[in-house]
């Protein structure tokens, strides 16, 4: 790996780096010469993304987190400025989310969701504005085509991922001239193990289900770890406030 590559000599936080787009994104920020603090609430999953990075000639750490959790997130932070130096970039990929009809949805779920997904999110940003504000820097979070469009079976996540997207705009807003920027990704159905996780409910429509699908089928993570990575390099320098769809033309 090299440390001459666009984050040569910057560090970068992923969260959710345990799996999936968040893996993928850690794991190409790592090669192109960025030091990576790979956050999880899975410790064992964040150490085996750092092993694959630095057995590949990269620099990086696992730090558990629950992004839901303030203290969590305050003492992640404060472990990646005494491990790496602060960070310089922020990458919010951490997620959950499942299917249900909304009448058989749990609160607790309800909660869950947007505890993880938009909570997370917003208490990661907060850590790090004090040290992009200081030093420059960029956030790039994680929306998706949820939090664009209406999607069945799916008002939890729907609800948290339109919050991700908001919040990415009030953020780059607020902070415009003061040099952070602030942009989103907003992948369709992306081929990871949450994806796979998630189980048609009895009863749905499959009319519905199959709005949720292009011809072009499910994103690879590399394929949207690309999009991110341009989005907090400097090839983005002139981009804030933007939601770029990554979705195969779901949202045409």
């Amino acid at each position: 790996m090299s440390n001459g590559g666009r984050f040569g000599g910057r560090v970068a936080v992923v969260t959710g780096a345990a799996s999936g787009l968040g893996r993928a994104t850690a794991q190409l920020i790592a090669e192109e010469g960025g030091s990576v603090a790979a956050v999880d609430i899975s410790e064992e999953g964040a150490r085996r993304t750092v092993d694959e990075i630095t057995a590949a000639g990269g620099r990086a750490v696992p730090l558990r987190a629950d992004v839901s959790d303030p203290e969590s997130v305050a003492t992640a932070m404060k472990e990646v400025v005494a491990q790496l130096g602060p960070p310089r970039t922020v990458c919010n990929v951490a997620g959950i989310g499942k299917f249900a009809h909304t009448v058989d949805a749990s609160f607790d779920d309800w909660q869950r969701i947007l505890a993880v997904n938009l909570t997370g999110t917003f208490l990661m940003c907060q850590a790090a504005l004090p040290h992009l504000l200081e030093n420059g820097g960029n956030i790039v979070n994680v929306a998706s085509t949820a939090g664009i469009m209406g999607q069945p079976y799916s008002a939890a996540y729907c609800a948290s991922k339109g919050g991700v997207v908001q919040l990415t705009k009030a953020l780059a807003v607020e902070y415009l001239e003061r040099g952070v920027r602030v942009n989103a990704v907003a992948p369709g159905g992306v081929d990871t193990p949450m994806l796979g996780s998630f189980e048609i409910p009895e009863g749905a429509s499959r009319r519905l289900m199959a709005t949720l699908t292009t011809p072009m089928g499910f994103v690879k993570p590399e394929q949207v770890a690309k999009v991110i990575a341009f989005l907090a390099s400097d090839d983005g320098d002139y981009m804030t406030g933007a939601i770029v769809s990554v979705d195969g033309g779901l949202t045409i």
